[in-house]
């Protein structure tokens, strides 16, 4: 059986007080029977850490770079982020594809990379509004998924998380409705098993497209929804708490 996981992206947010704010009161309401994980910005990840680390909660970064070390100012390694004590890291977010320029094959190296380093990448794929009027939905998620395999091989999602964030619901306040995120979460799951049938049933599939309190009972209940990357919900405890129970209840 998948256990659930709720991620909360806090994205570019808070300051040094809020984000010690921010952890202290998720890790002092634990959650039974779901796995929490919160994504500060980097600079506050060793502040964050520290807090989370005495609670059932775990850490993880916004992204990593491709390689281990080198000329590549601004970037931050893998291994430097385990060494901050992150066990999850975020790759390929819509915002780093669209804002940033990261492309298939460029977060592909990443997730090979969060791997390499024995963290788990939350690999995120997902359509723009006008992919999905086309009815180009999967030809995009998959061809996402497919960079991925192409780079690592059949083992690619073995031990790795995927979200799928329909880019026209985030940060708009619409959402998939819960019937459309299975079918692309079921989706999914049956393109990774063309590739290894054991990866694909133990693969946790998150759904990231605006999960709130008010829908993320409903939208967990589906066979193939595992839990939520939470983004503006995720940045007032009492709301990110709320979508955690929500994924124990299930």
């Amino acid at each position: 059986m998948r256990s659930p996981i709720v991620a909360g992206n806090w994205k570019l947010n808070g300051s040094r007080e809020s984000a010690g704010k921010l952890a202290r009161e998720i890790s002092a309401s634990p959650v039974s029977g779901v796995e929490v994980i919160v994504c500060p910005v980097n600079v506050h990840l060793s502040e964050v850490g520290q807090i989370v680390a005495t609670a059932d909660v775990k850490l993880g970064a916004q992204n990593a770079c491709a390689h281990e070390s080198g000329a590549y100012t601004g970037e931050v390694s893998s291994t430097m982020l385990a060494e901050f004590g992150c066990e999850y890291v975020i790759v390929g977010h819509s915002e780093r594809r669209s804002l940033f320029g990261e492309t298939d094959q460029a977060c592909a190296q990443r997730h090979q990379a969060v791997k390499a380093a024995g963290l788990c990448p939350i690999f995120c794929v997902g359509e723009s509004l006008e992919e999905r009027e086309a009815g180009e939905t999967m030809s995009v998620v998959k061809r996402q998924l497919q960079a991925v395999f192409d780079i690592t091989g059949k083992d690619a999602f073995d031990g790795a998380v995927v979200a799928y964030e329909p880019v026209w619901a985030i940060g708009t306040g619409k959402t998939a409705s819960p019937e459309q995120a299975q079918d692309v979460h079921q989706s999914i799951r049956q393109f990774v098993a063309v590739q290894n049938r054991e990866s694909a049933e133990s693969l946790r599939l998150l759904y990231g497209g605006s999960v709130n309190p008010g829908n993320a009972a409903e939208l967990f209940a589906k066979p193939d929804i595992d839990g939520g990357l939470i983004g503006g919900a995720a940045l007032k405890s009492a709301d990110f708490l709320a979508v955690c129970n929500a994924a124990s209840a299930v």
